[in-house]
This record gives structure tokens, sequence and C-alpha cells, in this order.
């Protein structure tokens, strides 16, 4: 003879449904690349504007660091990569 098991409740929770994109692709300053290479990196690998790729960089250059895209953690490893590349030093790291 078996016993019917206790009901048992489940608990409401909401899956987790936030898209990961808290991720961000930062370029550093460095003393090897020019600024116009820097800028036409962006151009061509982001498919930024002029004004935009040496607005990034100028960022560069007098911040020392500029976050040039954001997404999600596999689309901003692939940045860096891409990035790295071309030369420039990239990373990428949880959006704060």
């Amino acid at each position: 003879m078996s016993i019917a098991p206790a009901e048992q409740q489940e608990a409401d929770v909401a899956p987790d449904v936030r898209p990961d994109t808290p991720w961000i692709t930062l370029v550093w300053n460095d003393p090897v690349n020019l600024m116009s290479y820097v800028t036409w990196v962006f151009e061509t690998y982001f498919g930024y504007s002029r004004a935009k790729a040496e607005r990034l960089m100028l960022d560069v250059h007098q911040l020392g660091k500029a976050v040039v895209s954001n997404g999600t953690r596999e689309k901003m490893e692939r940045d860096t990569e891409a990035l790295q590349g071309y030369g420039l030093w990239a990373t990428f790291s949880k959006d704060e």
C-alpha cells in the first residue's frame, strides 16, 4: 500500500529574462598607434562615422581609455579580439 505524497507548493519564481548586455569593450591609450590609425580602425571595424570615431579616439588619447562598444559578453569578446588583431590595446568587462 502506498501513501500519496503531501501536496507540494511550487514557488512562483519569475525567470531572469533580462538580456546579457551589461558588457563593454574598452580601448586603452598606447604609445604605439597613431591617432589617425585608431580613428580608421573605429570607422572600419564598427562602421562608425568619422566624427564618432574621432571623438572616441580623442577619449582614448586624452582620458586614457574609451568605451567603444557594448552588448553581450560574447559580442564584447569578439570586438576585443578583433581590436587586438588591429594592434590596439583592448579589453572587455562588465559595465558597472
